[in-house]
């Protein structure tokens, strides 16, 4: 892979918004000026968040996919101008555990495992199993406690689309997750969400190599009201990784 700069933008943290700090920090519009890819939420998680190829787009919680408004408020997100430095193609792989295991071999061949990346996987899927939310006002509610009320998980099956693939290593645990955080959104723009399991019959991965990261914190009060620290590691992965 090549040695040039690539940016993540990011609003907030996840240990942020998993102890509830889901309200803007910045607009979508404001968002799409830092990068034309990447993976998010909108305010008081109210859907899942795809940006590809300049465009935002909202999943909700049918799996329905919209436009985001460029007044949408963002609490949390990772984006970046996608500039693929390395392309792969594979065949059938039928559980998410072997995806992420392949692109993990992938960046660790390019001695990539203390890097960040962002990784576009467009393929033909026999399913995908996803989930998004609605939105929920209220204050210092966990993302956790808020899913559970609000979450729903689908099928996707028969289908042709986009997997948007972020990857955060290890020591910046809680910056953001760390290992491998999917989207997915079908080729029409009509369905997508947080991907829990996939099985592609067939695929095409573009990787882009992140060497610099600028995180936006939060200018409001209520933000140093957050004990960040306190987040659990636990709850954070079973948000992301379980449907419970």
């Amino acid at each position: 892979m090549s040695s040039r700069i690539s940016k993540y933008y990011q609003v907030s943290t996840l240990q942020a918004l998993a102890l509830g700090f889901s309200k803007s920090v910045i607009t979508v519009g404001e968002l799409l000026r830092h990068g034309d890819t990447g993976i998010g939420t909108f305010e008081d998680v109210d859907g899942e968040m795809i940006v590809l190829d300049g465009k935002c787009y909202r999943a909700q919680n049918n799996g329905d996919v919209v436009i985001a408004e460029d007044k949408r408020g963002v609490p949390f997100a990772s984006v970046c101008n996608f500039q693929s430095e390395r392309t792969e193609k594979f065949e059938k792989m039928d559980a998410i555990e072997k995806l992420k295991g392949w692109l993990t071999l992938c960046i660790e061949e390019d001695f990539g495992l203390n890097s960040m990346y962002m990784v576009r996987i467009d393929g033909v899927f026999s399913k995908v199993d996803a989930r998004s939310e609605s939105g929920m006002q209220a204050h210092h509610l966990t993302l956790k406690d808020a899913l559970s009320v609000t979450q729903k998980a689908f099928i996707f099956e028969n289908i042709t689309g986009t997997l948007v693939c972020v990857y955060y290593p290890d020591y910046m645990d809680g910056i953001n997750a760390t290992g491998w955080h999917i989207h997915f959104i079908s080729e029409d723009k009509k369905s997508g969400g947080h991907v829990f399991d996939i099985s592609i019959n067939q695929g095409k991965a573009d990787f882009c190599r992140i060497t610099s990261l600028e995180i936006q914190i939060p200018d409001s009060p209520a933000f140093d009201t957050y004990a960040l620290k306190s987040a659990s590691k636990d709850e954070i992965k079973n948000i992301e990784q379980g449907k419970n």
